[in-house]
């Protein structure tokens, strides 16, 4: 049986959980973007961008920051500066990077990679450690380990400091690199109540987003040693990142770090709201203690209705959510989120629980 949504030609929507980065700029934004420099950054350099990239390493610890349009960029020129378009990556077999940013791994950088099993995004250490090899007359060596926090694929969810720390040590002891895709590092940082810089301590480079729920409209800072950005700026014009009157949107980013990451609670807040409300509908849906930050994941396979009659059915109430695959969707709270919008998608989902498939 197929789900056919009723027309809705004055549909309004008010609730968007598809991601965070539908998030608005602030007042405060819009107000610093108006008052920007308009330096050229792909040549002297802007002093609004230098701002942001100095005040994004401090904020993770490390010596210098790179600005860049997308988190896909940053991961992608910390693999190209890591390792010169050579040799084997490892990483979690659910990250962003192997799944979601389109076959840049091996289509642009030149590398070739493999995914580690693991659980709720952290890899499994014994399969790491074996994973890992030296070159050899037949092999390349492993050229970088990547890390994610918070990760996506895993509904959000956190790596602990621990296992962090233990991925980085072996990584040290076998010469390799490591790089750390922090799309949402702030909110895995709020989540386990410590500051950024007590998680990138364990990684060599770091790359998080001003335009997810911190609600800059526009880029990613890649941050690590004076040495290592001053080898990734030259594959930042290779990819076509350079960018011309970029203080207009590096000022919303520094905003963002200013004003936009303690604030990050209210979502975490709100999600677990959802979480525990779409639980007490049916246990079976989610386990709202696997919720740790922003992402709630619903289980729908038990249901009859898929991923996507369920996304379609939900916009008929106003609430827009993306499947995450056949079986789940995926909702991301953000700023634009209120109390009242988690009741609305509860009463939503209860409506269409009840409601027969046509």
């Amino acid at each position: 049986m197929s789900f056919v949504p009723e027309p809705h030609p004055k549909l309004t929507i008010s609730g968007d959980f598809r991601t965070d980065t539908v998030t608005q700029p602030t007042p405060a934004m819009l107000a610093a973007m108006q008052q920007a420099s308009l330096g050229d950054d792909s040549r002297d350099g802007d002093p609004t961008v230098i701002a942001l990239e100095a005040l994004a390493a401090a904020r993770t610890g490390k010596e210098a920051g790179l600005f860049m349009p997308s988190g896909t960029m940053t991961n992608l020129v910390a693999v190209l500066t890591h390792t010169a378009r050579a040799g084997e990556v490892l990483l979690e077999q659910g990250a962003h990077i192997l799944n979601t940013e389109l076959g840049g791994l091996s289509a642009v950088a030149g590398v070739f990679y493999k995914g580690i099993p693991g659980a709720r995004g952290a890899m499994d250490l014994e399969r790491l450690h074996h994973s890992i090899r030296p070159m050899t007359r037949n092999n390349f060596a492993t050229a970088l380990i990547c890390m994610e926090t918070s990760h996506n694929g895993a509904g959000g969810s956190v790596l602990p400091l621990s296992h962090m720390q233990a991925v980085y040590s072996l990584a040290q002891n076998h010469g390799v690199p490591v790089h750390t895709d922090g799309a949402r590092l702030f909110n895995a940082a709020i989540h386990l109540g410590l500051p950024a810089s007590a998680l990138t301590q364990y990684t060599d480079s770091v790359s998080f987003c001003i335009s997810k729920g911190l609600s800059a409209p526009v880029g990613s800072v890649l941050c690590g040693s004076a040495a290592f950005i001053a080898r990734a700026r030259p594959f930042r014009r290779m990819v076509g990142g350079n960018l011309r009157q970029a203080g207009l949107i590096a000022a919303a980013g520094i905003v963002a770090l200013e004003q936009m990451v303690e604030r990050l609670v209210e979502d975490h807040h709100h999600a677990q709201q959802l979480a525990q409300g779409l639980h007490r509908l049916d246990p079976q849906w989610l386990d709202p203690t696997t919720v740790d930050t922003n992402i709630v994941r619903l289980n729908v396979s038990g249901t009859t209705r898929n991923a996507q009659q369920w996304s379609d059915a939900l916009l008929g109430h106003g609430i827009q959510v993306s499947p995450a695959d056949n079986g789940h969707l995926r909702f991301v709270t953000h700023r634009h989120i209120t109390p009242a919008t988690i009741a609305q998608v509860l009463a939503a989902c209860e409506h269409i629980r009840g409601t027969p498939v046509i």
